[in-house]
């Protein structure tokens, strides 16, 4: 995943927009292979709260959704070498 600024506001624009993207189901998915990893209490909380956000993400500070974006590449990533 590329790094942002989260100062830069078209930055922020397509941050929110890859968060816009997922849906609830999709949330949901990753919470369940969050919790298969055991990847802590604090990110499987975060992702429950992305859940229910899904779809507005102007709700969500730039850090939260740049900290459940790394989760979900770090989870993809997982996957994939699996």
């Amino acid at each position: 995943m590329p790094e942002y600024d989260l100062q830069d506001p078209t930055d922020l624009d397509i941050m929110r927009g890859q968060f816009d993207m997922y849906t609830a189901e999709d949330w949901q998915e990753y919470i369940e292979l969050a919790e298969e990893r055991s990847i802590g209490y604090k990110n499987v909380k975060i992702l429950k709260t992305a859940q229910r956000k899904a779809g507005i993400s102007k709700y969500l500070s730039p850090k939260v959704i740049n900290w459940v974006l790394n989760l979900v590449e770090e989870l993809d990533n997982e996957d994939e070498e699996e």
